[in-house]
């Protein structure tokens, strides 16, 4: 570190400092990071400042107590809600990269947060491509379940058509919940049009496998470690916010059946 980098890193606040932690914090949350995952970053770089940092992090925001350890009156704590999810793992590595620049290279201040910004500009895949993956990924599921090359053919264009549906509702600013009710309800649609005119060998698979994109694999899997890393709050917050996610499918497709006049559904 130079002179320079020295001299304005010393005049760092805590308040400067716990606010860019609920920026990282707060991002790391909705781009998929776990509890554990979130404070080592976070009190990684708070130790390379000279920062005591106390996390408390629960699915809908971060609270965040700081104190300087060079002055102990110099402390504060801030909370800040997260901006809407979406999971994006490279995120995560980036971010991670950078705590350990902080710690092992001396980074200054200054340099991380521009650091920080260029990660926070990195763009998704772009939809179409999101798309073609999700109507694969079905279709690949739908041949484990003993389904044919037609009934995989129903799953890829029911995936793809209320991933697109699912999207759209979400442009839109609707609730979350609403746009994955919307999406199970016109995936299963299309499966179920599949069932009646008898598409296949084995329909049930494709109805089963159509809205297995849905399935929140991300949440589910961050409540069994936070559970296990002994982050409890936080783990029933992301348990509950899954489990709804779950009914919200189930509502979709008991509507769709219900209206396609399914009698019975059975996945052999």
């Amino acid at each position: 570190m130079t002179e320079d980098n020295s001299s304005k890193q010393s005049r760092l606040t805590a308040k400067q400092f716990a606010e860019f932690a609920l920026d990282v914090g707060t991002y790391l949350l909705a781009s998929g990071a776990h509890s554990g995952r979130l404070n080592t970053n976070i009190k990684r770089m708070g130790e390379a400042w000279a920062f005591e940092v106390q996390i408390n992090s629960s699915f809908r925001g971060l609270l965040v107590s700081v104190q300087n350890k060079k002055d102990i009156r110099d402390s504060i704590t801030l909370f800040k809600e997260p901006p809407p999810h979406s999971v994006h793992l490279a995120v995560l590595t980036d971010v991670s990269r950078m705590s350990w620049k902080v710690y092992e290279e001396k980074l200054s201040f200054e340099e991380t947060e521009k650091t920080f910004q260029s990660i926070k500009q990195k763009k998704h895949y772009p939809p179409w491509l999101i798309s073609l993956a999700v109507g694969f990924s079905c279709a690949g599921l739908c041949l484990l379940a003993k389904g044919d090359y037609w009934n995989a053919a129903v799953a890829y264009l029911a995936a793809f058509v209320g991933y697109f549906f699912q999207r759209k509702v979400s442009e839109w600013h609707f609730n979350a919940m609403i746009s994955i009710g919307i999406a199970a309800f016109i995936s299963t649609l299309i499966t179920g049009w599949g069932y009646r005119l008898g598409i296949g060998s084995n329909p049930e698979a494709a109805m089963a496998t159509g809205v297995l994109y849905l399935i929140p694999g991300v949440p589910l899997l961050n409540c069994v470690i936070d559970l296990i890393e002994g982050h409890l709050s936080s783990s029933v917050n992301r348990i509950l916010f899954a489990g709804f996610i779950l009914l919200c499918i189930a509502a979709g497709m008991t509507l769709s059946i219900a209206l396609l006049g399914i009698d019975h559904f059975e996945l052999i």
